[in-house]
């Protein structure tokens, strides 16, 4: 199996076209159609990652960050350490993959299995993506309709959450003359033709539009297919920021800090008080989102996990609601699980290639206390 299948999978549930448009993710450095021996999962790509994946004879990874955020002017590997991935990467054939900000942005991405991790119930997105869909509306005689209908929804048109195959018909007459150069599928050229027809319409997400539109002509009898494309200030259900959630049973601060701690695998976090004493709605948002405090402020959340915290948002937010730093590495390390299984489903039947995770820890913060550095 070659690379670009599996990035299919990764791709199709976190589209490129959601991540921040600064941000460097896809292919970092390789080929695509590489054929895939084994698979390795992390947060971050260093010296101790492509090591592991010699030795388990991986040729693709999966990083959440990109190992280039920044264009190259230079390739030092005497000087630096990104330059000496780069080299031995390149040397050893092995195919490195980056999915950042659109892992963030997608459902049961990086602030959903945060969500999942702390057991919250009922999850929702905290803020939702919006500005990128469309209502595509096509007329089609009423004996092509399941027809298009299908082409479009095989090709990704017609998706509102969880439910796929989502359209409005509406019945009404269609008219139309050809000229003398045409060859109506009904009717005749040169004659005003009447035609029962169906208005079919459908959502369909701005980056999927291209596709949707071809097979919808492909599937459609006209030579001349008449359609509207209407951009849709929407919300999109299916993207947004951060996740919202609800504990099974309310705790009291310090029961959820020592959960949190637990759930999290850390003995470090740091936190704000709140004048609430029971926490049941929780807000999270893996890596840094400390600029969606007030908006977990005003939806009513009891407590807000995140990371990279400043001193001055811990000020702002204390006396109104739990606000913990739980870092940055353990926030997203989640998400790997979850690429994980994904990728399993897909290769269940070729039990040659292997996905496994990073064992080590890229995490470049390291605590001290008195008795030494943890």
């Amino acid at each position: 199996m070659r690379s670009d299948k599996i990035i299919k999978i990764i791709e199709d549930w976190a589209p490129k076209s959601i991540a921040w448009e600064k941000d460097n993710i896809g292919l970092q450095v390789g080929s695509l159609r590489r054929e895939i021996k084994n698979i390795l999962l992390c947060l971050d790509v260093d010296k101790k990652v492509v090591d592991e994946a010699v030795k388990k004879n991986c040729n693709l990874i999966i990083s959440h960050h990109p190992l280039l955020f920044k264009s190259l002017k230079r390739i030092d590997t005497e000087k630096d350490k990104t330059s000496r991935i780069l080299e031995k990467l390149i040397k050893k054939e092995i195919t490195l993959y980056s999915a950042h900000t659109n892992l963030d942005f997608t459902k049961h991405g990086v602030s959903y299995k945060l969500a999942e991790r702390l057991s919250l119930k009922i999850i929702r997105f905290l803020k939702n993506l919006s500005d990128n869909q469309i209502k595509l509306a096509v007329f089609v005689p009423v004996s092509h309709v399941d027809k298009v209908a299908e082409a479009i929804h095989q090709s990704g048109g017609g998706v509102i959450g969880e439910y796929s195959h989502c359209s409005f018909r509406t019945s009404g007459t269609g008219t139309f003359k050809g000229s003398d150069g045409t060859n109506p599928s009904i009717g005749n050229k040169g004659v005003v033709e009447f035609v029962e027809e169906v208005k079919l319409e459908v959502l369909v997400d701005e980056w999927k539009l291209n596709q949707v539109i071809s097979a919808m002509k492909k599937a459609h009898p006209y030579e001349e297919v008449a359609y509207d494309i209407f951009p849709l200030k929407n919300e999109n259900v299916n993207y947004g920021i951060g996740a919202i959630g609800e504990l099974k049973d309310t705790m009291d601060t310090n029961d959820f800090l020592n959960f949190v701690s637990s759930k999290l695998k850390t003995s470090t976090l740091r936190y704000a008080k709140s004048n609430k004493k029971k926490i049941k709605s929780v807000a999270v948002c893996g890596g840094s989102c400390g600029d969606l405090v007030d908006e977990v402020i005003k939806q009513n959340a009891d407590a807000f996990v995140t990371a990279d915290l400043r001193y001055h948002t811990f000020q702002d937010a204390e006396g109104k609601i739990l606000l913990i730093d739980a870092g940055h590495y353990e926030t997203e390390k989640p998400v790997l699980d979850e690429i994980k299984s994904r990728l399993e489903k897909l290769l269940i039947e070729n039990k040659k290639i292997k996905v496994l995770k990073f064992k080590g820890s890229t995490n470049p913060i390291v605590f001290y206390n008195k008795s030494g550095a943890n």
